[in-house]
């Protein structure tokens, strides 16, 4: 069916008024399960039949992953829809063409249209999530404009709302505990939902290890999928750190070979992001050697190792794997610097485990803080201060919780915000 640019007959809203419909149908509300974005997309005319992208799960990597992949899609001259999971500063955020957040008034136009059919599916099915009615709008208002989607899990795969996409190429970037109150309680059970985007035909690429790809594999095989492309066996790469430069990679893979790609984005982690992330180019045929090179010295996502300022870095790691991979990228650009931290966490997060991971830094102070966007989600700044000991102060809002911690850093000492992408995004909304 034909998109229409305009469908509704109720008057328009606001921008504020859509952002607050979404998030009045119950924010961080979870219902597994796809009967209600069957439906949904079943009363917006199947916008998203016939479309082909990258559908991309995992326990971290996701958005730089998209990140990249978008960069070099757009550097092939595609036009491309991209739906990244969480926001940081805006749910406009969430839904992205050429590189940029949906407008305002564009966002308010979609809501305002998709509202009477939200209605009926209330009526049959229940209330919609607010990620569902995201993700609705996000692939109605996409698809018709893109040539590629690439779309990123919400949480888990099997049951997350986007899984009712198939764009032919499926991409689980790792696994890690995460998530385990809906996903399991152990890395096999957390693989087996994220595997669960994997479709018939569609070409599989991954870096998961261990029993995760075990996993992975097994469930490529059952549901008769094109391709397996694992990173270290069919995608061969090598990298050489360039400090803060980024890094140097060379790639080799079934049927393509790149040397001397440059990141700009900072981390050692970022190199298997962007090696998956050239393979799914690769594997939709809209890789070229320029493109590739182009796009992923191009490609740049806020919010992870993102040097904002004067001897700041903002680290939206919100687990423990997130944490470890920081840790193991931070000393290397910084040296033996004084480093203080600021950290919140989300309570149902293994914060433990991601404090201990925080320990490998040796820092000289911690302010322990929460953002005021996690509402009761966060955990308190006073709990995480006791599990960490000494060393530590507490202070309720960030922006204060920041300048603190600049504070103590001195004028040759660095300051690192983790442990939250809403911490994060709060804090790059303040200083914007």
């Amino acid at each position: 069916m034909e998109h229409t640019e305009s469908r509704a007959t109720a008057p328009s809203l606001t921008f504020e008024e859509a952002l607050d419909y979404i998030t009045g149908q119950g924010r961080f509300g979870i219902k597994l399960g796809l009967e209600r974005m069957h439906a949904l997309l079943a009363e917006l005319g199947h916008p998203e039949r016939g479309r082909r992208g990258v559908h991309i799960a995992g326990t971290n990597g996701k958005g730089s992953t998209s990140a990249f992949l978008e960069a070099i899609l757009r550097a092939r001259g595609l036009h491309v829809g991209m739906m990244p999971s969480p926001h940081l500063s805006s749910y406009t955020e969430r839904v992205r063409y050429d590189g940029r957040p949906i407008s305002e008034a564009d966002f308010a136009a979609a809501v305002t249209e998709l509202r009477p059919r939200l209605k009926r599916v209330r009526q049959q099915l229940g209330q919609p999530t607010e990620f569902e009615i995201l993700t609705a709008l996000a692939v109605d208002w996409l698809a018709p404009r893109s040539d590629r989607l690439v779309i990123e899990v919400g949480m888990g795969g099997r049951l997350d709302s986007t899984n009712v996409l198939d764009l032919g190429v499926d991409v689980v970037t790792n696994v890690s505990l995460d998530h385990v109150g809906h996903l399991g309680d152990t890395v096999a059970r957390i693989a087996e939902e994220k595997a669960g985007i994997v479709k018939p035909g569609s070409v599989v690429i991954t870096g998961a290890t261990g029993e995760a790809l075990s996993v992975v594999e097994r469930t490529a095989a059952a549901v008769n999928a094109a391709a397996l492309w694992r990173l270290g066996r069919e995608l061969q790469v090598e990298s050489r750190s360039l400090g803060w430069e980024g890094s140097e990679v060379d790639l080799e893979g079934p049927g393509f070979s790149h040397r001397g790609l440059r990141l700009q984005m900072l981390g050692d982690f970022q190199v298997a992001n962007a090696a998956l992330a050239v393979a799914a180019a690769h594997a939709l045929g809209d890789a070229t050697e320029a493109a590739v090179q182009e796009g992923v010295e191009a490609a740049c996502w806020p919010g992870r190792l993102e040097l904002c300022g004067d001897r700041l870095l903002l680290d939206g790691a919100h687990n423990e794997a997130g944490v470890r991979s920081l840790a193991g990228s931070l000393r290397s650009l910084i040296g033996d610097a004084r480093l203080v931290l600021e950290f919140g966490a989300m309570a149902d997060k293994d914060v433990d485990a991601m404090l201990a991971e925080l320990r490998r830094l040796e820092p000289a102070f911690v302010v322990f803080t929460a953002a005021a966007s996690a509402g009761v989600r966060a955990a308190p700044p006073e709990q995480l201060a006791s599990r960490w000991g000494s060393d530590a102060e507490v202070r309720q809002d960030p922006h204060e919780a920041l300048a603190r911690a600049r504070q103590l850093a001195g004028p040759e000492g660095w300051v690192v915000v983790c442990g939250s992408l809403y911490l994060v995004g709060e804090l790059r909304r303040g200083s914007g």
